[in-house]
């Protein structure tokens, strides 16, 4: 992989090499491993740079910082951090499970008569009902 200049990560990377020296020269015994937070510093900064300039600015071994990226990659797959997305299947909400709202339809002719409907159909043809109940009573042939 090919990495850019990141001004950026070049300052962290002389703020770490400044707390590698700093832990060498405060450690009691030359056979004291580097603390693991100075590693995960130095392999995160093996994202913007190249693990041979990382390194070699640390004074460290390549094989090691390898070593030290490939644990930490690992790591990474075998213990997913808790805020990884899962996939969740929500299910289509059914047209069919509520009936649209009720219509309710109240009449009453001058000749006392009422009419009462109450639907919960969309369609119903109220136009001709209410013509139909309103028509004064006739003889049917």
């Amino acid at each position: 992989m090919k990495h850019t200049r990141n001004p950026h990560a070049e300052a962290q990377l002389a703020e770490l090499a400044t707390q590698l020296d700093h832990w060498r020269n405060a450690r009691t015994s030359r056979a004291e491993r580097i603390p693991l937070a100075l590693w995960d510093q130095a392999v995160a900064l093996t994202s913007w740079l190249s693990l041979a300039h990382v390194a070699k600015t640390l004074r460290v071994s390549w094989r090691d910082l390898h070593q030290h990226c490939l644990a930490h990659a690992a790591s990474a797959i075998a213990d997913p951090s808790p805020t990884a997305l899962h996939f969740v299947e929500v299910p289509p909400e059914a047209t069919w499970s509520r009936p649209p709202p009720e219509t309710t339809l109240e009449l009453q002719r001058p000749d006392g008569a009422r009419l009462r409907i109450a639907t919960h159909e969309a369609a119903v043809p109220f136009a001709i009902l209410v013509q139909t109940f309103l028509e004064p009573p006739g003889c049917s042939n």
